[in-house]
């Protein structure tokens, strides 16, 4: 009798569970995508807008979910950052337009 308890409480659980994931499925979707381009964006901004040191600007971007990779192009003025399998870029476009994702 308690096994037969646990066991719909269990199929209602994962029912519950796949209901929220398809219903939420669009955001789980571009989650990848926010990380590698928030920090590329956000380094690229801080940088060469408001002009702080590298290891500033390092620590003003870390997230608890690690990028696999970082490149840093000065003389492009051009961040490119990849995490969870996506790979983003920003780039200084000058005083007035600041940084922007490159598409």
């Amino acid at each position: 009798m308690k096994r037969r308890w646990l066991l719909v409480l269990l199929a209602v659980l994962f029912v519950a569970l796949a209901s929220w994931l398809w219903r939420e499925r669009t955001a789980l979707r571009v989650f990848p995508d926010i990380i590698s381009a928030y920090t590329a964006k956000e380094y690229c901004s801080c940088r060469y807008v408001m002009l702080q040191p590298a290891d500033y600007c390092r620590g003003y971007v870390k997230q608890s979910v690690p990028i696999s990779a970082f490149l840093e192009t000065p003389e492009a003025k051009r961040v490119t950052v990849s995490g969870l399998g996506r790979s983003h870029s920003a780039r200084w476009l000058g005083e007035r337009q600041g940084c922007r994702l490159e598409p």
